[in-house]
């Protein structure tokens, strides 16, 4: 092993929305930024990543168009040290090949979606030999139990959670300075069938509600007691910012879902609904780790389509969920963060 830095290639398809190309771009800033990885990062579609980080071009990542007809053969020396397919997305058929005859071929990981299932540490680390070529794949789960990869944080994140100015954010986005009894909320949802009758509730609620909609073309309103307010679409760092500023937050899929943990403040999971519904065991397994699940669970339940909503019994719930978030955010920081435990797994490989 030489001094220099380690190269990685990251692949990545976006399936749709925004979170393979949100992930994969979290974590291969981390591996730049943090640890000094030469990081190129192949994806099939850049817009997604251009809405998320508009100064792409700044770095520090490399980030390469994934063509439809890659060139063949690939050079071996044109490998990286560390090959990162992301959720199985599986690289180039001439790479792979060029993997196998390098000197010493790449450390290769399938990155995995994150699920709080039991299995998981059992999986996490298993190496799957080619059925062909000289070459180990390795998973890599990310999770929230001892055992997992763990989570992807930033080491900037409390300090940049230290200096944020709420009063500067609200003003910034024309927000009013918050009333005393003013309920903020963040929503960042699918399409999803129960939202008309939250809304409904909200506007029925004793308390002020506002609502902040990143990314939402409609204009702002206001009906009872709620004033709905649409804001630009966030990059990843000033959308914490939103998560910090606000009392609940609603979020989806895994990108956001983890952000807001790490925020510690009272949220709500959209989770990315499958066509087999086995995101129904993920809810439940995430909802059976976490120490609100209790009270979190009926109302989760029915923003994931089963059964209804009751707003006021949920909003009832809210300041007694604020310890418990803590609480939960207090242990996943005792362990590795995501970045760091896949670096030292690589290290531990090449070295």
């Amino acid at each position: 092993m030489t001094n220099n830095p380690i190269r990685c290639d990251i692949f990545c398809t976006v399936i749709d929305n925004y979170g393979d190309a949100g992930v994969c771009w979290r974590l291969a800033r981390q591996l730049a930024e943090e640890y000094g990885w030469r990081v190129r990062l192949w994806i099939d579609d850049p817009a997604p990543l251009q809405r998320l980080v508009p100064n792409l071009a700044a770095g520090p990542v490399e980030v390469r168009a994934w063509p439809q007809a890659w060139p063949a053969p690939w050079l071996a020396t044109d490998c990286a040290d560390v090959v990162i397919e992301a959720f199985a997305c599986n690289p180039p058929q001439p790479y792979v090949e060029a993997m196998a005859v390098c000197v010493r071929p790449p450390i290769w990981l399938n990155l995995e979606y994150l699920s709080a299932e039991p299995w998981v540490p059992g999986c996490h680390r298993m190496s799957s030999p080619h059925p062909r070529l000289p070459l180990v794949k390795y998973f890599f789960f990310p999770g929230f139990a001892e055992g997992t990869g763990g989570l992807l944080r930033e080491r900037d994140y409390d300090a940049r959670r230290a200096s944020f100015d709420e009063t500067a954010f609200r003003a910034e986005f024309g927000l009013p300075a918050k009333a005393p009894d003013e309920l903020t909320i963040s929503l960042f949802s699918y399409e999803n069938p129960a939202l008309p009758a939250l809304v409904k509730a909200w506007a029925a609620s004793k308390r002020p509600i506002r609502v902040l909609r990143p990314g939402d073309g409609e204009a702002a309103s206001k009906t009872g007691s709620l004033s709905l307010h649409p804001l630009p679409f966030l990059p990843q760092r000033r959308y914490d910012e939103l998560l910090w500023a606000c009392d609940l937050n609603f979020v989806r899929g895994e990108d956001s879902f983890v952000r807001a943990q790490w925020a510690a403040k009272p949220f709500v999971w959209h989770i990315y609904p499958q066509a087999d519904a086995a995101h129904r065991a993920k809810l439940d397994a995430f909802l059976a780790l976490h120490p609100a699940g209790p009270q979190l669970e009926a109302f989760w339940r029915a923003w994931n389509g089963e059964g209804s909503l009751d707003w006021p019994d949920f909003a009832a719930r809210l300041p007694g969920l604020s310890q418990p978030m803590k609480q939960w955010k207090e242990t996943l920081e005792t362990r590795p963060d995501l970045a760091s435990g896949l670096v030292q797994f690589c290290l531990d490989r090449i070295k």
